[in-house]
């Protein structure tokens, strides 16, 4: 995090041909009011000295004893300079005071550590973190609120949230917030019996990795020759949604996407096909590994009440997280296929005991991830576009370097071990692939389907996109929005033909609905 802050101050100052302070000063006027403290810890840089060497030298950056010393940028040319340099005695340049080195979290700092304990919360319970009724639903966008799920239309009423099976045909109030209620004057017939009765309604829910969370770091906030005080003006979204954007994600987007591409959703087709499904979306994702433990995960996170509930699609996407880590010996923390039915079968079970009746349940294969090295490694990353001196293979090397990596196996200028990687992938996609062709469940079918990865790159390609494009510009890891909107369309085509019923009828009252929602000023 330090270097790429002081590699775009550095920038800044010469893209602007100005001194690192006034670049400082620059990029702080840039960020919303209370995170500018992230700018004034770093209030002091050498004009000559690279990221790697300030942030050494802050001791925001460590080599530990026995491990090598990690650097994006290439050392000074006179090696020792550079070791003597991140001693701290000879720090003279910087006149910090001893109580600001050190810091190795950005949670120590007093104006922020508020939100880091509210981002802690919901990090460790999988919820809301403003739910003062419990149901797993809120009001409030962010902190896993209904940028993750449906918006819950009675924040003080348990009994009230998206997905129920309405409460006596919400003739007096919308029990499920899906904006359809009251009694039409002309025949005294409650509107959601009217439209939603025997529709099919059903809800979309994703159980999957950072992927499906939708991680994305927007590539404004460093690159220099893009950056204004619109950049970071959705800075304080961004960080309360984890860097995760489900709000335009595949799954379960909902809202015009803001960056880059489209939004297009299996939940908006769903809802397109049937309106009584508004609001009826659920994205239990996270950008940590958990698949040893997603049983009780999902005990926490879930939110589907058997008996009261319509029934839900769930996607099980987990596409990566069990063949990447950020370990040297990352072969051997990948999951093994037995590892694998195990946890799988488990989450199923789980899932059986409380989905409704009649629910579906896709489980997504791994995806071949030689796909990024193939067309990223050498390309300029963001950060050394300026001056074309960071690829993608030196930001893949530096995060190897910190064991931070998202993917050692895949990340790596090793041919072998991403085919070892991809290899691990497969055999896993068979593992879900066997378990859906046997496993039979009292309250859902389960089906398979590979990841789109090839068909998402042969249509952009159509289009006349190129194959980077689809890739996350800043980690280089995870998928753009334009390859979630491509992707949407190729799962979609083939639920449809292959697997109708899983989609449920289109409901023929879908105009009158609409005008309904007009009628009482949108939404």
């Amino acid at each position: 995090g330090c270097v790429l802050v002081v590699s775009v101050i550095e920038q800044l100052a010469q893209w602007h041909n100005s001194t690192v302070k006034a670049a400082m000063e620059r990029l702080c006027n840039y960020i919303p009011g209370k995170y500018q403290v992230m700018c004034h810890v770093l209030c002091s840089i050498a004009r000559k000295m690279n990221a790697d060497v300030v942030c050494h030298s802050l001791k925001l950056c460590k080599q530990d004893p026995g491990q090598p010393l990690c650097h994006l940028y290439p050392p000074p040319k006179v090696i020792h300079h550079l070791w003597k340099l991140m001693h701290p005695s000879s720090f003279i340049l910087f006149p910090l005071q001893k109580s600001s080195m050190g810091f190795s979290s950005i949670c120590a700092f007093p104006l922020l550590a508020n939100l880091c304990e509210k981002v802690k919360y919901v990090l460790r319970n999988k919820l809301p973190f403003e739910d003062f009724d419990g149901d797993k639903f809120s009001t409030f966008p962010t902190l896993r609120g209904y940028h993750w799920r449906g918006r819950d239309c009675n924040d003080k009423n348990t009994t009230v949230y998206p997905g129920r099976r309405p409460d006596n045909w919400d003739a007096k109030n919308d029990s499920n917030c899906n904006g359809i209620w009251g009694v039409d004057p002309k025949d005294g017939i409650p509107y959601e019996e009217k439209f939603c009765k025997g529709a099919d309604s059903r809800g979309v829910v994703l159980l999957g990795d950072s992927a499906g969370a939708h991680f994305h770091i927007p590539p404004e906030w460093m690159t220099v020759t893009q950056m204004s005080a619109k950049s970071f003006a959705n800075l304080p979204m961004a960080f309360s949604n984890e860097l995760d954007w489900p709000q335009f994600s595949e799954i379960t987007g909902f809202l015009n996407s803001t960056i880059g591409g489209w939004t297009d959703s299996l939940y908006l087709r769903l809802r397109k096909r049937n309106r009584c499904n508004h609001r009826d979306l659920q994205n239990i994702s996270q950008n940590v590994h958990y698949h040893i433990n997603i049983s009780v995960y999902l005990s926490f996170s879930l939110a589907r009440n058997q008996l009261l509930d319509n029934p839900a699609i769930v996607i099980y996407a987990t596409i990566g997280n069990d063949v990447c880590n950020g370990n040297r010996d990352t072969l051997a923390h990948m999951t093994t296929p037995k590892e694998m039915l195990s946890n799988v079968v488990q989450a199923l079970r789980y899932l059986d005991s409380r989905l409704p009746k009649g629910s579906h349940v896709i489980l997504t294969g791994l995806v071949d991830g030689r796909f990024l090295w193939d067309n990223l490694h050498d390309r300029y990353h963001p950060l050394g576009q300026l001056n074309r001196d960071v690829t993608y293979s030196q930001i893949y090397s530096f995060l190897d370097c910190l064991q931070v990596s998202p993917c050692s196996g895949w990340l790596t200028p090793n041919e072998t071990l991403r085919n070892l990687t991809s290899e691990r992938a497969l055999q896993l996609s068979n593992v879900l692939k066997e378990i859906a062709r046997s496993e039979k469940f009292d309250n859902f079918d389960i089906f398979y389907m590979d990841f789109p990865l090839r068909q998402t790159a042969e249509e952009w390609h159509r289009m006349g996109g190129e194959p980077w494009q689809l890739i996350e510009p800043v980690d280089g890891f995870h998928p753009s929005q334009i390859a979630a909107a491509l992707g949407t369309s190729i799962t979609w085509q083939k639920v449809l033909h292959e697997w109708p019923q899983v989609l449920g009828k289109e409901n023929p009252f879908n105009e009158q609905i609409e005008a309904i929602f007009k009628d009482q000023g949108g939404h």
